[in-house]
């Protein structure tokens, strides 16, 4: 039976999680593809942290628009790898959850031990199930960049597995 998590993580959630963990995670998330970790990272560079990413968890996601009477539309997670150039900043910022598909880098494993965080890996290919999953849907930074734009997304029993866990093992 998977284990119901509560976002945004606490750091006593966080030594909990084991690899291979299965999990319903509820609360807020915030979507990011490769756009707008450019940014966040440029924005870390200039000492202006995102306040969306201490604390947080990012969904590497970019949504379709929503069908009528619908929060929003698919939203399955992309491929993680193309964040891990990225992802070791956003960590050292305080970022403390991803959650996507595939597998991570070295460079980003060390970091999220280093930085004591999780990898969640989440059904791939079921974008329109998982949007179900997603009960308030709203873009709230670099709306310029369309369905790469950062939402702030509720998640209820939204299924996923830990990846790697804050200890480096990964499943």
């Amino acid at each position: 039976m998977p284990r119901s998590i509560q976002l945004p993580l606490s750091p006593e959630t966080i030594k909990t999680l084991k690899a291979g963990d299965e999990v319903l995670l509820n609360g807020y998330v915030y979507t990011a593809r490769d756009q707008a970790h450019f940014r966040f990272v440029k924005a870390i560079s200039e000492k202006k942290v995102p306040a969306l990413i201490k604390g947080q968890t990012v969904y590497y996601a970019g949504p379709t628009p929503a069908c009528p009477g619908k929060v929003i539309g698919s939203c399955g997670p992309t491929t993680s790898s193309r964040m891990d150039f990225f992802t070791p900043h956003l960590l050292k910022a305080g970022l403390k959850g991803m959650i996507g598909k595939g597998s991570r880098s070295a460079d980003v494993k060390r970091a999220i031990k280093k930085y004591k965080a999780v990898y969640f890996i989440t059904i791939a290919g079921a974008g329109a199930y998982l949007s179900g999953k997603i009960i308030e849907a709203r873009p709230v930074m670099y709306k310029d960049l369309g369905a790469e734009a950062v939402y702030r997304l509720k998640l209820k029993d939204f299924p996923a597995i830990v990846g790697i866990d804050s200890n480096g093992k990964e499943i």
